[in-house]
């Protein structure tokens, strides 16, 4: 990998199981706790998203926590279960955020408590039984140490309803960045688990246990929990994976280039909007660089050494201005999966899909190589990926779906926040 490479996983990539015992007792900290309650209404929440893959890197959302309640700006990570903000408890080390680091009130999350044991692998420790403190490790290394408590959320309803649902968060007030670090609030945990805020939600009877985002690639987008926001007849579906449970995955896919099978396949493959770019274990990147190059040979591009913007960018005879300026050089991408006996479903990948344009006006592939930063055994289906389709994450069904859509605009509901 080159050097000057922007590096980004989203912060969140693949978070780990949390471990009390692994967390410093140096580390931890105490304090009290006081009853909130919930309510029960079927609807959807829309949320606007912010940000893109270049040149910014990340996307976000707001999230408004507390009584009042406070905007908070936070990553949405489909990788990751627990929602966390930065929190002064005090804080023992934030980093550089948007807002003022969020202020805990005492409402306390005990040890036994089922969420609690859901963040734990196996027999966890209760080294004090009034508060259940958590260590989530990520991918690229960074961390968050703190522990969890009960808040109100202010959340409007695509039926025009505004509610208040308590809802778990983490306090993390503990942190070490890791090299994709954001300048942001927390983290908003998107996962399967039932720490992750859909669950929460869905428990409450709010909503149906049902995400999905939509980037675009001209920037912003939205997210959205429940399944009242699209058209289930023009979604593609694929089952997600009985065999690996923990992610959203449809199991595992083969790589297509040009509509060809490529001999790239048995990928175990994950979709995770916590990375900005698209990640492939290292011979299949390798297989698909070549194909690339490949077909570049004889044609006016050349290999741009003084853009560092990816590891892969090329220039033309003049600076590229858009996708389109490069069609001809380069083909779309897909990713097929075994949807069931002699089924098959194909995510397909454009040319917006997989390569951007440089600030030097170069083409750059935002496929990079996930063994280089640790992920040996998984590929990682990012944002970049992912721009211009409304992807679902069915928990009820067990499907994972997408379908082309404007992300340009969320819905039109009433004023729509969480």
């Amino acid at each position: 990998m080159k050097t000057g490479v922007i590096l980004v996983l989203g912060f969140l990539l693949l978070a780990f199981n949390v471990s009390t015992s692994s967390a410093s007792d140096d580390r931890r900290q105490k304090w009290w706790k006081w009853p909130s309650a919930g309510n029960s209404i079927c609807s959807s929440v829309v949320l606007p998203l912010y940000g893109n893959v270049y040149p910014q890197g990340f996307y976000y959302a707001q999230i408004n926590i507390g009584h009042p309640p406070r905007p908070y700006f936070v990553d949405p990570d489909t990788g990751s279960d627990l929602t966390w903000l930065q929190c002064d408890a005090p804080c023992v080390h934030c980093t550089q955020a948007p807002h003022p680091y969020y202020r805990p009130n005492n409402d306390l999350v005990p040890c036994k408590d089922p969420l609690c044991a859901s963040l734990h692998s196996g027999d966890h420790r209760c080294d004090d039984p009034g508060q259940c403190d958590y260590e989530v490790e990520y991918a690229d290394g960074g961390s968050s140490l703190g522990v969890l408590i009960n808040d109100v959320s202010l959340v409007n309803l695509t039926t025009g309803v505004r509610i208040t649902p308590r809802i778990t968060i983490g306090c993390g007030y503990d942190q070490i960045p890791g090299p994709s670090y954001q300048p942001l609030d927390g983290v908003l945990g998107l996962g399967k688990g039932k720490t992750g805020i859909v669950s929460q939600l869905h428990s409450q009877g709010l909503i149906r246990n049902v995400v999905g985002h939509c980037f675009s690639s001209r920037g912003g987008g939205f997210l959205f929990f429940g399944d009242d926001v699209y058209d289930p007849s023009r979604v593609v579906s694929t089952p997600m994976s009985r065999d690996y449970r923990k992610h959203y995955s449809p199991g595992y896919g083969e790589v297509i280039y040009g509509g060809k099978p490529t001999g790239l396949k048995n990928l175990l493959v994950i979709f995770d909007s916590g990375s900005s770019y698209t990640y492939l274990s290292s011979q299949a990147y390798e297989g698909l660089l070549y194909l690339v190059t490949k077909e570049l040979r004889g044609k006016p591009v050349r290999e741009a050494e003084d853009d560092k913007t990816l590891p892969f960018c090329w220039k033309g005879r003049r600076p590229f201005r858009s996708i389109r300026d490069v069609s001809k050089y380069f083909k779309p991408l897909a990713l097929r999966f075994s949807s069931g006996w002699r089924s098959k479903t194909q995510f397909e990948i454009p040319l917006e899909g997989y390569l951007l344009i440089s600030s030097k006006g170069s083409v750059c592939l935002g496929v990079l190589n996930g063994t280089e930063v640790g992920l040996q055994n998984f590929n990682i289906i990012g944002d970049i990926s992912m721009q211009d389709k409304m992807v679902i994450y069915d928990n009820e069904k067990q499907t994972i779906g997408w379908t082309p859509a404007n992300c340009d605009r969320p819905p039109q509901f009433d004023t729509l926040s969480i």
